[in-house]
């Protein structure tokens, strides 16, 4: 279940890609952000207050760690994310997301002194190759592909740096509190840490805001998936899976968000697929198959 779970949760915000790479065309990053994150605030909470009462002390007691993660998982990584993808194709952007993985094993051993074993480092270093096969459009000699990146591929590698942190951290949270609970609350302080930061960016803002891109049909619709699919059944789901199976061997799944992130941009972007997309899908998917090899065997 672990398996399918953290699937489907990839599966959503590879669509949280593509569908953010729309919604900035029209819409401020920050406040694409806040609007994501106070929607899902007040429907979770409308939604699951009982769960959020029953478990107020618990809640109170993890307060520090829910903060941390929600600074970055709630707050820095959709945030540089956005940011980038005014900048960068959110087929790159999906693609820096996939490093995460190598991340994660670096925190866990620095920080957690977590074990790395072989069938760890195997698969997540296949998918890394797949990862850079596909940055290379499938020319190993392709050094110009490096040259090109701008700021918008930095942002979004400090997105994926966000993610890793959120999910090597993720551990410290209280397993007894239910996950969407803890989505809420983690929503509702993301919510709250970005007001003062669109406040201070729209006082120094150089020109002047237009809302009326924010109230058609496209961006509502965007801005609905973003709240159902990436904001909240992603992280309960994601947040399940890793306590199953734990982060080092879960954040593999995380390669399956360059490939559904890639599908969803050949549909409705109109991306072109490539040899070497195929290729890379299979690096990834034989890294994924590895990790969670290992993972069977070892619980």
């Amino acid at each position: 279940m672990a398996y399918l779970i953290l699937t489907l949760a990839a599966i959503f915000w590879g669509g949280n890609y593509v569908v953010g790479h729309f919604l900035v065309e029209s819409a401020d990053p920050i406040i694409l952000s806040e609007a994501r994150w106070a929607i899902t605030a007040i429907l979770l909470m409308s939604l699951y207050w009982h769960q959020i009462k029953v478990n107020r002390i618990k809640i109170k007691h993890s307060f520090w760690v829910i903060l941390f993660l929600a600074i970055f998982g709630q707050v820095l990584f959709p945030l540089t994310l956005y940011i980038g993808l005014q900048y960068t194709s959110s087929l790159n952007a999906a693609i820096y997301m996939s490093a995460t993985p190598c991340m994660v094993l670096l925190i866990n051993k620095l920080i957690f002194k977590d074990n790395i074993t072989r069938n760890n480092v195997i698969g997540v270093l296949l998918s890394l190759m797949g990862v850079i096969y596909l940055i290379l459009e499938g020319k190993v000699t392709n050094i110009e592909a490096f040259q090109a990146m701008n700021g918008g591929d930095l942002w979004t590698m400090g997105s994926a740096l966000s993610w890793a942190f959120y999910c090597s951290f993720l551990r410290l949270k209280d397993k007894t509190i239910p996950g969407n609970a803890f989505v809420a609350v983690s929503s509702s302080i993301g919510a709250v840490i970005l007001i003062p930061v669109i406040i201070i960016y729209m006082m120094n803002a150089s020109v002047a805001f237009n809302f009326n891109g924010y109230f058609n049909i496209r961006f509502i619709l965007g801005l609905m998936y973003l709240v159902i699919f990436p904001s909240w059944l992603a992280y309960v789901f994601w947040n399940r899976g890793i306590q199953e199976i734990g982060a080092t061997r879960g954040e593999v799944y995380t390669h399956i968000i360059p490939l559904s992130g890639g599908l969803l941009a050949i549909i409705f972007q109109n991306v072109q697929l490539e040899w070497f997309h195929v290729i890379s899908a299979l690096f990834i998917a034989t890294g994924i198959y590895l990790c969670s090899k290992q993972a069977r065997h070892g619980r």
